[in-house]
C-alpha cells in the first residue's frame, strides 16, 4: 500500500489529471460489486475477492442486509495512454432512505457513473440520484449492467440486447434533457459511440464500450460467444479480454471533468460569494495557492481517532497544522492530521492541494460546513436533499443512567446522519427521531444499541405533517413586551410556481443578500412582480419572507432578529408546531423605539412571534399530509391485490402500464397508511411483488381528519388543546 500512497502523493498537486467520481444508482443495481472490481483492478483487492468482499461496505449491518448504507471514499491510480490519474471515488446508497449521503457525497465529486440494470433499466431511484447530481452540476456517463443476464437468463439476440441498451440509453438523455439547464441541454448527453456509455457485467468482472472495442479489435459477439461455449468458464475469459477496471476509468478519464474545468462551471451554482473578489477567482480556478477553502460532506466519529470528516478542497492547499475558520462560528480549530481514504482505512498524508477529496481529524465540523483560512468568507450554499424526513419515532433510554449517555449518542448520530432530525428533550428524557422511512430509522436504532451500545425503547412510527395557510390574512400587529415596537405582518399561500423553484433547488434556502440579482430574477421569471422579488429576504423551508415595509429608519438593525423568528415561527406553526410550508409572510410596517437599547432580541423576537402567528390563524390555516408516489411492479395475476392495497390506504391509483409478463402500476399513498406496506405487498403477491419510491409530495388532508389529526398532535406533544399554541422561547 505504501506504492499506492507514493503514487498518489506524485499526482495530487496535478488538478488536470485528477478526477472526483460517485457511483449512483438504484438499489440493486450492483453499484458496490462494481466499485470492488475497480478497487482490484487498480490492485487495491485480489482479483479473486473481487465483487464478494464488497470492500465499501464496512459496516456489519450493511453486510447483514446486502445494501449500502453508508457513502465510502476510496483513491485509486489508473493508467490511461502511459499516463497517470488519481480516481477519487465514492460509492453512494441505493436504498431511497439513505438518499441524504448520495446528496452530500455530490458536492465531493465533478462527475458520476450512473449504474443501470440492464433487465429493469431506468428506475425511480435511477431519476432520484441523477437529479442529485445534476442539482450540484455532476456530470454523468452511464454503466449498463447484468449484461450477462441478457446472454444467459433471457438468452436474447446481439440485436434484441441493442434494443434494449437504446431504450435505456434514451431514456437517460431524455431525463438530462428535462433535468438540466439551458446552457448544458445537449451537452451532457451519453452516446454509446464516444464511450460515454459503457455496458457490461460487473459480477463477472467485465466491460465493453465502443472505443475500446475498436482499440482491441473486439467485438460484443465474441463476448456472446463465450457464454455460448463454456458458461462457467466465460466470466473468467471475458474478465482477462475485457477487465472492467480499464474499460470504465478509461471512460471516466475521457469524458468526466478533471476538478478545474468542474468548477469552472460549479462554483458559481454552488458558492453565492463574488466571483470576481480574490476568493472567488481562487475558488473558479481551483487554485492551489489562493486561500484555503473546504467543504465539509461527512462525518464519522471513530471510537479511537475521534471525528473524521470527508471534504473537498476547493481553493488553497489543506497542510497539516493550518489554523481554520469555521464559517459562520467565531473559534479558530487546527486541521491536526489528514488522510487519504482508502475504504475503512485512512492513509496519512502532509498535504492536499484544490481539486481533491480528503479526511481531515481535530476539526469540530457538521456536514455542509464551510472551512478556510479567512474568517468571514461566504460559506458554500447548504446541501439540501431532494426529499424531507416523514416519519418519526420518540427514543428514550431503557434505563434512567444511560440517559447522559443516549443524549451524547443522539448528537453523535445527528452528525454523522444529517438526513436524520433529531429533537432532544432533556427535562423529559424523551427524544424525537426524523428520518426518509421505516428502515432508514431501524438502521439507526440498531446502530445505537448494537454499535453505541445503548439501550433503548422506541415508540411506533409518527408521521410529520406540514402546516399551511389557504387565503390571505388579515394584518396583524405584534408587540413587544415593553410597548414601544410595533410590527404588522400579512401571510399569503405561496404560489405553486415559487414552491417549485425552491423545491427543485433552483433558488437556494438562504437569507438573500442585498445584490442577489440571480435569485431576484428566478422569481421574476416565475411570475413574481420585479418589486416584490427584490424586497425577498429570506427563503426557509419552502417558505418565504418579504419585507413590505417604506422609509424605516432602524429597518437594517432589526431585520436579522425578524428573519431568526420567521425561521422558528416555519419550524414549528401554530396549529400543532409542526413545520410550515408554501406560506408568504410580509412585513407591512413597523413602528421602532429610537433607541437601540430598548428593540433588543428580548423585545422583538416576542413581538414578530406574534405577529406572524396571529397572521397565520386569521388565514385559514391547515394542516398537509405527506404522500409518497410509488412504482409497484408485479406479475400481472396479481393486479388486483395491488388495487386492493392501494384503495385500502386511501390511496389513489394514478397510471397502470403492461410490460409482458408484469405489470406496473403508479400509485400515490399517504405515509400515515403506509406502515407495513412491504410485508403486505410479500404476501399478497407471493412474495413477487416490490415497489420503489418516484416522488414525494404534501397536500390537505381530507376534511374530515383535519381536527382528528390536529387533535392527535397535540396530545401527542402535551399542547392545550383548545387554544393557540404557545411557542418555545
Amino acid at each position: 500500500m505504501a506504492k499506492m500512497i507514493d503514487k498518489i502523493k506524485k499526482i495530487i498537486a496535478n488538478p488536470k489529471n485528477i478526477r472526483n467520481i460517485a457511483i449512483a444508482a438504484h438499489i440493486d443495481h450492483g453499484k458496490t460489486t462494481f466499485s470492488d472490481n475497480l478497487l482490484s483492478g487498480a490492485g487495491m483487492i485480489s482479483e479473486d475477492l473481487a465483487g464478494k468482499q464488497l470492500v465499501l461496505d464496512f459496516h456489519d449491518d450493511e453486510k447483514q442486509r446486502g445494501i449500502t448504507i453508508d457513502s465510502a471514499a476510496v483513491s485509486m491510480v489508473h493508467i490511461f495512454k502511459q499516463e497517470e490519474y488519481l480516481i477519487n471515488l465514492i460509492d453512494t446508497p441505493g436504498h431511497v432512505d439513505f438518499g441524504g449521503d448520495v446528496t452530500r457525497a455530490m458536492r465531493a465529486v465533478d462527475g458520476a457513473i450512473v449504474v443501470c440494470c440492464a433487465v429493469e433499466g431506468i428506475m425511480p431511484q435511477t431519476e432520484t440520484v441523477l437529479k442529485q447530481a445534476l442539482k450540484e452540476r455532476v456530470k454523468p456517463i452511464l454503466f449498463i449492467n447484468k449484461v450477462d443476464r441478457l446472454i444467459k437468463e433471457l438468452k436474447l439476440t446481439p440485436e434484441a440486447m441493442q434494443q434494449r441498451f437504446v431504450k435505456i440509453i434514451a431514456s437517460l438523455n431524455t431525463l438530462l434533457d428535462s433535468l438540466l439547464p439551458p446552457e448544458l441541454k445537449g451537452k451532457w448527453q451519453v452516446k454509446v459511440e464516444d464511450g460515454s456509455v459503457c455496458f457490461g457485467s460487473a459480477f463477472h468482472n467485465w466491460a465493453l464500450s465502443v472505443p475500446y472495442m475498436q482499440e482491441k479489435g473486439i467485438s460484443f459477439k465474441d463476448i456472446i460467444s463465450l457464454y455460448e461455449e463454456d458458461a462457467s468458464e466465460a466470466a473468467k475469459k471475458a474478465a482477462k479480454m475485457v477487465p472492467i477496471h480499464e474499460v470504465i476509468l478509461n471512460a471516466v478519464v475521457r469524458h468526466l471533468p478533471n476538478a478545474v474545468d468542474a468548477q469552472a462551471y460549479r462554483i458559481k451554482k454552488i458558492w453565492h460569494g463574488d466571483l470576481e473578489s480574490v476568493e472567488g477567482k481562487a475558488l473558479v480556478n481551483a487554485d492551489p495557492d489562493g486561500m484555503l477553502s473546504l467543504v465539509i460532506t461527512k462525518v464519522v466519529v471513530d471510537s479511537q481517532a475521534g471525528e473524521i470528516a470527508t471534504a473537498r478542497v476547493f481553493s488553497g492547499t489543506a497542510k497539516k497544522g493550518t489554523q481554520v475558520y469555521v464559517a459562520g462560528r467565531e473559534e479558530q480549530a487546527r486541521l491536526q492530521q489528514l488522510f487519504i481514504y482508502n475504504g475503512p482505512k485512512r492513509d496519512i498524508i502532509e498535504e492536499v492541494p484544490a481539486g481533491n477529496i480528503l479526511g481531515i481529524a481535530g476539526v469540530k465540523v457538521f456536514p455542509g460546513d464551510t472551512i478556510s483560512t479567512k474568517k468571514d468568507l461566504e460559506p458554500f450554499e447548504q446541501i439540501t436533499h431532494l426529499f424531507e424526513p416523514v416519519i418519526t419515532k420518540s427514543i428514550e433510554a431503557k434505563s434512567p443512567s444511560d440517559l447522559p449517555k443516549l443524549i451524547e449518542v443522539l448528537r453523535i448520530v445527528g452528525k454523522e446522519d444529517p438526513s436524520i432530525k433529531i429533537e432532544i428533550n432533556e427535562e423529559t428524557g424523551e427524544h424525537l427521531l426524523s428520518g426518509m422511512g421505516e428502515l432508514h430509522l431501524e438502521v439507526i436504532e440498531n446502530r445505537i444499541v448494537k454499535e453505541k451500545n445503548v439501550d433503548v425503547k422506541t415508540s411506533p412510527p409518527i408521521v410529520v405533517y406540514r402546516e399551511t395557510v389557504t387565503k390571505e390574512s388579515q394584518e396583524c400587529e405584534g408587540k413587544s413586551p415593553n410597548k414601544h415596537n410595533k410590527l404588522y405582518f400579512k401571510v399569503t399561500p405561496l404560489q405553486e410556481e415559487f414552491r417549485k423553484l425552491i423545491r427543485s433547488g433552483e433558488v437556494p434556502e438562504m437569507r438573500i443578500k442585498k445584490k442577489d440579482e440571480e435569485t431576484w430574477r428566478k422569481f421574476e421569471a416565475a411570475g413574481m412582480d420585479a418589486k416584490e422579488a427584490r424586497k425577498i429576504m429570506d427563503v426557509f423551508k419552502g417558505n418565504i419572507l418579504v419585507d413590505g415595509t417604506r422609509g424605516i429608519v432602524h429597518i437594517g438593525e432589526i431585520i436579522e432578529m425578524v428573519m431568526d423568528m420567521f425561521e422558528d415561527v416555519m419550524k414549528y406553526g401554530p396549529l400543532a408546531r409542526e413545520p410550515s410550508l408554501g406560506v408568504k409572510v410580509v412585513l407591512t410596517d413597523c413602528v421602532l423605539h429610537e433607541d437601540a437599547i430598548h428593540r433588543g432580541p428580548a423585545q422583538l423576537y416576542p413581538a414578530v412571534r406574534e405577529g406572524i402567528r396571529g397572521a397565520i390563524m386569521t388565514a385559514s390555516p391547515m394542516i398537509l399530509e405527506p404522500l409518497q408516489v410509488l412504482r409497484f411492479e408485479t406479475p400481472s395475476d396479481f393486479l388486483g391485490e395491488i388495487s386492493k392495497i392501494i384503495s385500502n390506504k386511501r390511496g389513489q391509483l394514478i397510471d397502470m402500464q403492461h410490460e409482458g409478463e408484469h405489470v406496473v402500476v403508479i400509485g400515490k399513498l399517504p405515509v400515515a397508511e403506509m406502515f407495513g406496506l412491504s410485508s403486505e405487498l410479500r404476501s399478497s403477491t407471493e412474495g413477487r411483488g416490490y415497489f420503489s419510491l418516484v416522488d414525494q409530495v404534501f397536500e390537505p388532508l381530507p376534511f374530515d381528519l383535519q381536527e382528528k389529526i390536529k387533535r392527535q398532535i397535540r396530545e401527542r406533544k402535551a399542547l392545550k388543546l383548545d387554544e393557540d399554541i404557545a411557542m418555545p422561547a
